[in-house]
């Protein structure tokens, strides 16, 4: 893989800083339960590009190894407050 210019992987860090701060307004502000859970699943997904990306920058290769911590712990959350809302019966 060609390497990157500094300043497109700068960019996309700031981008999803960006996104994982909206994300996090839409945790706080959203109307219902599953747009919380939607929105936390994305901020975990935007953690998870953000370790990718950090290995990108650093060259730090344990960074991929938190990013797939993060993906099961998203995962096994998101199905446990899926099960949550089915049996609370909305």
């Amino acid at each position: 893989m060609p390497d990157l210019p500094q300043w497109v992987l700068t960019a996309c860090q700031y981008m999803l800083a960006a996104a994982i701060v909206l994300s996090t307004i839409r945790v706080v502000k959203g109307p219902t339960l599953v747009d919380r859970i939607i929105a936390l699943d994305l901020i975990a997904a935007l953690t998870m590009a953000q370790c990718v990306l950090l290995t990108l920058v650093s060259g730090f290769i344990p960074y991929l190894d938190i990013a797939i911590a993060i993906a099961l712990i998203s995962f096994i959350a998101t199905v446990a407050l899926v099960r949550y809302l089915e049996s609370k019966d909305l």
